[in-house]
């Protein structure tokens, strides 16, 4: 693999650990502004919205340089989002700088997934895609733990402060070792939007959103259901994400590596086997040494399905795939969003906190049966006439179907 995916997968860690980290200090800022928790929570969710409307707006402006530039200003932004929230006087600021470092987000992984794949044979292409993602994995495992306890001892703000080195660091990877690479002649933001018009493109985009979503229902929540239903203490639920991201950067790698080969069986065994892995934690859930390890799983299975996913989409975008790339970045996200909120809902209902993991056994279900429905749309579209020459009269053409 190119050094060049070595600098991607540094602004990829430096992305992920920002998005994280705050999770884990929201007492700490919450207290330094004096803001309650709910109130503090809005910086995770603004961050939220920030990568799903920043992923299409930021590479719309992007289409008129290269997608190295691009790639450059953008981890500029991320820079410049997390030093203003380091060093933001009020909450309002605060909120303004996780707004400003998110917008770098989505056109990042979206841009940085076309250029991966570019940087490698066609064969290698996923295993490109999931070498970025590693960032993202790793930041789960170092990066957000590590801030995290930073942030506890030394301050929060030391924390952003450092992810901000961290983006300067992938900044200058990105200058150094990835090669120059101009946006595809001939391209014009017309058929970036007219990528939306391909049904497979729509297809691949909500089984993310179902899929990814599937694990964000039981994960958005694993804190309480650790701790009153499994009976973990309140310290113990860092070390059981710390499982989850190990699960990941497992998870990636393998969905890398055999989506190069297998893409849609790939889809097929990870999004089945996560819905069964959810719909068993909620018995699991009830036993330390069990959850422990179902977490494990549900991160390596919802991750196995981030390179396939996004080579889908990238496959099915052909010739004009950089914003559609970006905007499946959103629907992750977007995923996260809607999950947490159903899985919200039924524990409102009084179904318990294990009950987000049906509702994340359901969404990962239904993403199964899109990919079904993705493979069988796309053979019967390749189902086509082909014109063969006859010994007929007349050296006649006759059209054959197969």
């Amino acid at each position: 693999m190119p050094l060049a995916l070595l600098a991607l997968a540094i602004g990829a860690f430096g992305i992920g650990t920002t998005e994280f980290v705050i999770m884990g200090l929201l007492p700490e800022v919450a207290a330094d502004y004096g803001v309650s928790i709910p109130t503090a929570g809005y910086l995770v969710t603004g961050y939220a919205l920030g990568v799903m409307f920043g992923a299409p707006l930021m590479t719309v402006l992007g289409t008129k340089v290269s997608r190295k530039r691009m790639l450059m200003l953008l981890m500029g932004l991320f820079i410049a989002g997390n030093l203003l929230s380091a060093l933001a006087p009020t909450f309002s600021v605060m909120l303004i700088g996780r707004i400003v470092a998110s917008l770098a987000h989505g056109a990042f992984f979206g841009i940085g997934s076309v250029v991966a794949a570019d940087l490698v044979a066609p064969h290698k292409k996923a295993g490109a895609i999931a070498m970025m993602f590693t960032g993202l994995t790793v930041a789960n495992v170092v990066g957000v733990p590590l801030g995290t306890l930073v942030g506890q001892s030394i301050g929060w703000r030391v924390t952003f402060a450092i992810v901000a080195a961290l983006g300067v660091i992938g900044l200058a990877g990105i200058a150094r070792l990835v090669p120059d690479m101009p946006k595809a002649e001939g391209v014009r933001l017309r058929h970036e939007l007219a990528a939306f018009k391909n049904v497979q493109v729509l297809l691949a985009m909500a089984m993310t959103v179902l899929g990814f979503g599937g694990v964000f229902a039981a994960i958005t929540y694993i804190a309480p259901m650790m701790t009153h239903v499994a009976g973990f203490a309140d310290g113990s639920v860092t070390w059981l994400l710390v499982l989850f991201g190990l699960g990941m950067v497992g998870g990636n790698l393998v969905g890398g590596k055999f989506a190069d080969r297998a893409l849609m069986p790939m889809l097929y065994v990870s999004l089945g086997a996560l819905a069964l892995v959810l719909a068993l934690f909620t018995l699991t859930a009830h036993d330390k040494v069990l959850s422990a390890v179902t977490i494990t799983l549900i991160g390596a299975l919802g991750f196995a399905t981030v390179p396939p996913l996004q080579k889908r989409v990238l496959d099915q975008a052909h010739g004009a795939p950089t914003l559609a790339s970006a905007v499946n970045i959103g629907a992750f996200n977007l995923g996260n969003a809607l999950s947490a909120w159903l899985g919200g809902i039924v524990i409102a209902a009084g179904l318990g906190y294990t009950a987000p993991n049906w509702v994340g056994a359901v969404l990962a279900a239904a993403a199964l049966v899109l990919a079904v429905l993705s493979a069988a749309l796309e053979r019967r579209g390749s189902t086509s006439t082909t014109v063969v020459e006859s010994p007929a009269p007349a050296g006649q053409r006759v059209s054959v179907h197969q």
